[in-house]
Formats: structure tokens, sequence, C-alpha cells
């Protein structure tokens, strides 16, 4: 009797530190998936590009279909992922571009070449399963540098 009373005070202390999540033994949220670092930066080099077009109307037959092109790569980055993504529309650069023609193709062939190099990182650290997707991803990062020239 008096173990059975024992086990039930102490069963009678225990109660209010399982809501507490003392003892809750649930598996941390999953860490976010590699993939959507990439969404994003396609999204903001999307918004980059279009605001230059907007800028300089002179440059937008050049630009729109870079911006096009990443906007597409978001969609699919974000489908593999498994994430949502937001409309291209709505994401936003990083800054208004440059008031000149040069220094605008100036700064977005930098984010190209940096966009280019972390779709590379990616693509080298992915899965095989990952890594074609990635690859073209880079490839149309590094073509988009000789279209801005």
């Amino acid at each position: 009797m008096l173990r059975v009373g024992a086990l039930l005070a102490l069963g009678a202390a225990a109660a209010p530190l399982t809501g507490c999540g003392l003892l809750d033994r649930d598996a941390p949220p999953p860490a976010p998936d590699p993939l959507t670092p990439l969404v994003d930066e396609s999204l903001r080099l999307a918004a980059g590009l279009r605001a230059a077009a907007v800028a300089h109307p002179d440059l937008s037959a050049r630009l729109l279909p870079l911006a096009e092109a990443h906007e597409a790569h978001a969609v699919e980055l974000a489908r593999v992922a498994g994430v949502a993504t937001i409309a291209p529309a709505t994401a936003s650069a990083t800054g208004a571009p440059p008031a000149d023609r040069p220094a605008t193709l100036s700064a977005l062939r930098q984010a190209e070449r940096d966009g280019r190099d972390s779709a590379t990182r990616a693509c080298l650290a992915a899965p095989a399963e990952r890594a074609a997707l990635l690859g073209s991803v880079a490839a149309a990062r590094a073509t988009h540098l000789e279209a801005l020239r």
C-alpha cells in the first residue's frame, strides 16, 4: 500500500513536467532544405534584373529573359525542395540599380557571378538526384554573365 501511494505521489509530481516539454522526447524540427537559399537567391536575381530593366528600358530586351529564367529556376528548385515560393513579382531586389548603365551591368554581372558560384557549390555538395538541376542552374547563371557583357 505504501508503494502504491509513493508511485501515485511521484506520478502526480511528474505530471506538470510533461506539459513544459521537459519530458517530451519529440524529434527536433527538420533542418531547412539546402535548396531553399537557392530559391531565394533566384528570386532576388530575377527582381534585380527586373528593377534594372525598369531603370534602363533600353536593356529590357536583354534583362527580362534572364529574369524569367531565374523565376523558372526558383519554381523548380522550390518544387524539388518541397517549399513554398513567393510570386516573382513580390520578390525584392537587394537595392535600387545604379543610375548609369555601365554600373548597372557591372552590378548585375557581380550578382550573377556570386549566384553561379553558390549554385556550383550546391551542385558539388548535392546528392546525385539533384546535381543535374543544380548544374543547369549554375550553367544558366554562367551564360547570363556572357549576356550581361
